[in-house]
């Protein structure tokens, strides 16, 4: 049995990862604030012996012994949060990676780094690799989020050279799944909650922009195989379905699979989004044997279930 400690463990990733690893057998301390997650996505871990809930803001320091492994997830995804309060994101992005990477070196624990496509921000390369630097506004409006994931990476980086703390790096790619939340403006939930009240869709620009979309169960096996691979490992490698969508495209599935009556709008693209997005997975599968197995209809079926239970009416 490993104590694991997962910062942000109550959010949208964060309770699909604590879920997996109860079920592996380990103690998992579940950390988090809970400005996006919520007691509802762990509720069904409260009673087991094994589960530990703390309220905590990785902007803090936090201290722990005998941590055996530490996923660091801690920090809002969705631009409308991460927009909400731009300095709290910066902040939890890079007081959380300094807190964490702490706290790794006091335990001498395995870290893993939950970083982001977004550090490639609006590409030249496609799909996108781990060696390409990538294309960022350092001054927009997402770049609290991709900057704040860039700096953390560096961080991590810093700390293995300096501190030889034992670091993992991956680079997650659009995930969705159950416990997303539904008004957290990612396009998979809004299609789907919009689809199954038969509102119209929102389309941002012409829909043409792509996306990979990647179903939580895939991304979660992913962070568990780089978790478990020996220390000269250390990533960054991308976790994500390469399999690539029009925004139009993920729309006409989304009615199709709801039998939804919703048609389609149109609204400006937001600044600084990203034309095209699709992970290279070559590395991911030489390096832990990984590749995604569930496809966007399943996944989207799965989806679709979970808001007809648990969403809006």
């Amino acid at each position: 049995m490993k104590k694991i400690l997962i910062s942000g463990g109550a959010g949208f990733i964060g309770s699909h990862l604590c879920t997996r690893l109860i079920k592996e057998g380990h103690y998992v301390i579940c950390l988090d604030n809970l400005f996006t997650g919520s007691k509802t996505n762990i509720a069904h871990l409260k009673d087991e012996p094994n589960f530990e809930f703390l309220f905590h803001d990785v902007e803090f320091p936090y201290s722990m012994e005998g941590l055996d492994e530490i996923y660091n997830l801690a920090c809002p995804a969705s631009p409308i949060y991460y927009q909400h309060d731009a300095i709290k994101t910066i902040k939890t992005s890079v007081l959380g990676a300094i807190n964490m990477l702490g706290l790794a070196k006091k335990n001498n624990a395995k870290i893993l780094q939950a970083s982001t496509s977004e550090i490639y921000g609006d590409p030249f390369i496609h799909p996108q690799v781990e060696n390409y630097w990538g294309n960022v506004n350092p001054i927009g409006i997402r770049s609290c989020y991709d900057e704040g994931k860039r700096c953390a990476e560096t961080l991590f980086m810093d700390y293995y050279r300096q501190n030889n703390v034992k670091i993992k790096i991956i680079r997650i790619f659009n995930t969705y799944g159950p416990r997303m939340l539904s008004n957290d403006g990612r396009v998979v939930s809004n299609f789907v909650v919009q689809a199954l009240q038969n509102q119209d869709i929102t389309i941002y620009g012409d829909g043409n922009q792509t996306r990979s979309f990647q179903y939580v169960d895939d991304l979660i096996e992913g962070m568990v195989r780089m978790m478990n691979t020996g220390n000269e490992f250390i990533g960054p490698v991308n976790i994500g379905n390469p399999n690539e969508f029009s925004i139009l495209e993920l729309a006409e599935r989304v009615i199709q699979l709801t039998g939804s009556k919703s048609k389609l709008i149109f609204k400006p693209l937001p600044n600084d989004d990203p034309k095209q997005r699709q992970p290279d997975i070559t590395l991911a599968k030489a390096k832990l044997g990984w590749e995604p197995t569930i496809e966007l209809d399943e996944g989207l079926r799965h989806m679709i279930e979970y808001f007809k239970d648990f969403g809006p009416k």
